[in-house]
């Protein structure tokens, strides 16, 4: 599997008003959790239904913490935290200031590990990727393989995404 890109031109120019381009990631699909919740239990010994209902879960108890000001981190995968998006709408005073003027969002910060050094070594889920452009991505030749519980072979690094395109 590969991360799909393409280029993508900045509305903003430099200070030689260039509009340079950029490189941008191209979603090719969507995963459900009821997908999600299939693929685990392919790798466990739980089904599809105990891994759902799990998850269902882990979301229900998440947002609780967080509407608690609480930030939650998932060991491996990361941080969730609430944060304030305002709008542009200050106030003069401080005590004008209210949760109207802004919306809530969640902020997620993936999880890294460190160097001896203590300098970020890696950010969670993304270490090794590999990418491609768009325009060089072939039509796949087999389907997806399978976990290599269920028989199936074990990821190779040189495999390419499917067209998108298709």
């Amino acid at each position: 599997m590969a991360v799909i890109y393409k280029p993508f031109q900045s509305t903003l120019e430099t200070k030689e008003n260039k509009r340079l381009f950029y490189p941008r990631v191209v979603l090719t699909g969507n995963v459900t959790t009821a997908q999600i919740a299939k693929e685990i239990a392919a790798y466990s010994s739980l089904t599809s239904g105990d891994v759902k209902n799990a998850l269902d879960n882990l979301i229900t108890v998440m947002g609780q913490h967080l509407q608690s000001s609480e930030s939650v981190t998932l060991d491996g995968l990361g941080t969730f935290r609430l944060t304030m998006r305002s709008a542009g709408n200050g106030v003069e005073t401080a005590e004008e200031v209210t949760a109207s003027q802004a919306t809530l969002t969640v902020h997620f910060s993936p999880a890294t590990t460190k160097n001896l050094d203590r300098t970020t070594a890696t950010r969670s889920m993304v270490t090794g990727a590999r990418c491609v452009r768009v325009d060089q991505v072939s039509a796949p030749d087999a389907g997806e393989p399978l976990p290599p519980e269920e028989g199936g072979e074990e990821e190779d690094d040189n495999q390419e995404s499917p067209d998108p395109i298709v």
